[in-house]
Formats: C-alpha cells, sequence, structure tokens
C-alpha cells in the first residue's frame, strides 16, 4: 500500500490515469521545464502544499511539479463533478500524492474531504474558488498559525479574499493567479470559451449554428464564449450588469439585452458571472420549449435551481441524457420543458475535460511560480491579497513563446531610453 492517506474511487483506474496525465503533460511545455529546475533546486523543502482544484490531468501535472520542488502534496476537489477518477488514482498509486476527491461526491463528502487535506497541516495553500480557504478560516482556525500563504486561481475566489481583506478577516498572504495576465486573459478566454462549449455538445450534442445563445456576463469568460459560440454560427446575446462591459460587447457585434428580453429569446443559457441568481424564476417561466441552460460559473448558483425544482415538483423532472436534467414547468404561455446541463456546475469540467492543456500550462506555471515567491518572501509578506509580480507574469509569457518557436522583437538601449525620459523634442 503506498505511504500516503487517501480516499478516490477505485486505485484499478491508475495506469489509464497515467497515459492521460502524460499526454497532458506533452502539451505543457512551460510548466514541465519549471518542474524539472524545481527537481534541481527543491524550492518546496519542508513545505506541505494544499490543494483544493480541479483533479484533472493539468492539475496532476501541477501537483507533479510540487512535489518535484520538494513539496509534501495533498489534493481535494474543488467541485464535486470535476474529479477525473482515473487522474485521482494515478497521482496516488504512481506519484504517491494524497487525493482526496471522487467525481459525483456528496456536498458533505466534498466538505470532509477538505478538512482531510487541512489534516495534513498546510503550510501553502492553493485555491480554485477559496473554499479550503474559507474553511480555515471559519471552521479549521487551529490550522491557520503554520500556513505561510497561499495561491487563489478564480475570478470568483479573489472576490472572495478582497473581501476578505477589507474586513480584516484574512489571516496571511495569498497571491491572486487569476489576475496574472498570462492567466485571466488566455485560460478564462480561450480555455473557457472552448471547454464551455465542448461540455454543451458533449452533453447535449446540439447543433450550434442558427442557434439563438445567450451569455450572461461579458468578462474574460464571458468573451471566450460568445466569440466561440459566433464563430460556430450561433447569434449570440449578451447580458450584462457592468454598463463598460455592455459597451464592449455591442462594440464586439453582439447583442446586448437584459435577461427579462433575452429569456423569450434564447435556445441555449450560458452563465459565467461568477454571481447568482442570474437566471431566476421569472426567466424559466417566458422560455421557450426545450431551453438549454448551462453555467460555466464556478459555483452551481448562478442558475436558480431551488426555484426550478420547486416549479417541476414530483413527476415532472427526469434525466433524459447523462448531465442533462430535464424540468416540465408551467410556463407563462403553456407548459416548458427547460433542461439543465450538468447539475448547474461548471459544465466544462462536469460534461466535458476542462480547459485544453496547452492553456492551462500557463495557468499553472504560474501558480507554481507564485507558489515558489511566497515560499522565498514568507518573512516580508503580510496579510493581504497580492497580485503576481509581474518579472513572474512576463516570465511565463516568453517561456510560452519560446514553446511555440515564435521570437519576438528586443527594445534598442535608446529606444528603452526613449520610453522613460520625458525631455525629448
Amino acid at each position: 500500500m503506498n505511504p500516503v492517506n487517501f480516499d478516490i474511487s477505485d486505485i484499478k483506474l491508475a495506469d489509464a490515469g497515467k497515459q492521460r496525465i502524460n499526454w497532458a503533460d506533452s502539451e505543457m511545455p512551460v510548466l514541465a521545464s519549471i518542474r524539472e529546475r524545481f527537481a534541481k533546486e527543491q524550492p518546496f523543502s519542508g513545505q506541505t502544499v494544499a490543494a483544493c482544484m480541479h483533479i484533472t490531468t493539468e492539475t496532476a501535472n501541477l501537483l507533479r511539479a510540487l512535489k518535484a520542488g520538494g513539496a509534501k502534496v495533498v489534493a481535494c476537489a474543488s467541485n464535486p463533478l470535476s474529479t477525473q477518477d482515473d487522474v485521482a488514482a494515478s497521482l496516488v498509486k504512481h506519484d504517491e500524492i494524497s487525493i482526496f476527491a471522487i467525481r459525483g461526491e456528496s456536498q458533505e463528502v466534498y466538505v470532509s474531504h477538505i478538512d482531510s487535506v487541512l489534516d495534513e497541516v498546510p503550510t501553502i495553500t492553493m485555491d480554485d474558488g477559496c473554499d479550503l480557504v474559507t474553511r480555515l478560516h471559519t471552521v479549521r482556525k487551529t490550522n491557520i498559525s503554520q500556513v505561510i500563504g497561499g495561491t487563489e486561481e478564480t475570478t470568483t475566489g479573489v472576490i472572495r479574499l478582497r473581501a476578505m481583506e477589507v474586513d480584516g478577516a484574512l489571516e496571511f498572504p495569498i497571491v491572486a493567479v487569476n489576475d496574472a495576465d498570462t492567466k485571466h486573459m488566455f485560460d478564462n478566454r480561450y480555455g473557457t470559451g472552448q471547454s464551455t462549449l465542448d461540455g454543451v455538445i458533449r452533453a447535449t450534442n446540439v447543433l450550434l449554428a442558427g442557434q439563438v445563445v445567450v451569455v450572461a456576463g461579458y468578462g474574460y469568460c464571458g468573451k471566450g464564449v460568445a466569440s466561440r459560440a459566433r464563430g460556430m454560427g450561433a447569434q449570440v446575446v449578451v447580458t450584462e450588469i457592468d454598463p463598460i462591459k455592455a459597451l464592449e460587447a455591442v462594440m464586439d457585434g453582439f447583442r446586448v439585452e437584459p435577461m427579462a428580453i433575452a429569456a423569450k429569446e434564447g435556445d441555449i443559457f450560458i452563465t459565467v458571472t461568477g454571481n447568482r441568481d442570474v437566471i431566476v424564476e421569472d426567466h424559466f417561466r417566458v422560455m421557450k420549449d426545450g431551453a438549454i441552460l448551462a453555467n460555466s460559473g464556478h459555483f452551481d448558483i448562478e442558475i436558480d435551481l431551488k426555484a426550478l425544482e420547486r416549479l417541476a415538483s414530483g413527476e415532472r423532472r427526469r434525466m433524459v441524457r447523462p448531465m442533462v436534467e430535464e424540468f416540465l414547468i408551467d410556463g407563462d404561455s403553456g407548459p416548458i420543458k427547460i433542461r439543465v446541463l450538468a447539475e448547474g456546475r461548471l459544465v466544462n469540467l462536469g460534461a466535458a475535460e476542462g480547459h485544453p492543456a496547452a492553456v492551462m500550462d500557463m495557468s499553472f506555471a504560474n501558480q507554481a511560480l507564485a507558489a515558489e515567491w511566497v515560499v522565498k518572501n514568507s518573512q516580508t509578506l503580510k496579510s493581504k491579497v497580492y497580485d503576481v509580480p509581474r518579472e513572474i507574469d512576463d516570465e511565463v509569457a516568453k517561456l510560452k513563446l519560446a514553446s511555440m518557436g515564435i521570437s519576438i522583437d528586443i527594445l534598442t538601449d535608446i529606444q528603452q531610453e526613449y520610453l522613460t525620459s520625458w525631455n525629448h523634442a
């Protein structure tokens, strides 16, 4: 038996998981180069890294890089539907990394797995949605004194953390990896755009061409979804609450409407706001028969599922395909079938495989380097949310370009001097 604690679905899946992890690794050259350096320098010697993240092939390669750097690594899922069970098994068997994650686990098991990770007494946290850090700051406060810092991967998590900082509740430094340019400009836009539509198509086999796709939210994730949906022939409607983002969507050529109007027109709805109650009962009642609802925001609260369950109580809800649940409700103009994908959770992970490895290469390179920065600077960091240092962001971009065989120009000394002076004629 492996000398690590774990709770996974089936250890027999390990060999299949290893093949898929290696496949992803071949698409992640930046992280591979960092792993190679970590193995030589051992920057995490003596550290215990606790990660609450999607247990996918890409995450596996991040965890392997941290272990190569000398860390004891423990991990749990950041979403009950995002675990790839074969990957979890491979990490336990082949890498001797403690994993507490089972695809489809209940909310109770999900929370118990977070506690199992915290039982390993982490010194560094890696979060994807802030659930681990929230647990540390509420139920498991006795573990905080051991933590020197952490990182956060998502927009939702960073919003939570900044609110904690403002309230004076944050008790250790966190690096907002999500806000790095080489993360949100690529992972959020290109990764979410492609993987979300991949999830919708895998779940439904629907033809996007000619459909009216309503995208709720026009941040980087929404931009990616809207762009890719249009590229596949859909008519895209954007809903927003931010006037600047709404204006940007208009200038990008999309129709912008309130959800109350868009609800009557959409064939497919995709929420990517990071907020709650984006699609609610009044919207359900006016939707087209057969409307498809998907969420690609971090938590399952963007679609008001409790209201939908109440409207379709009794025998009027059923599974019609894997990851597709149909609700029959009484709409304003008669009966309406509404189809919800992946339980309203992240559709790109619940119904597909998440972001492509090539884009996660940059995100997880940022995670690894940000964690190393925390270790190096732990004595001087304060309990606040830090941006990823610019030199890390630039280094990740340079490494990615090099891996793609792309070179760029470099400023001459004269050009550099011109850009940093004010008295040139």
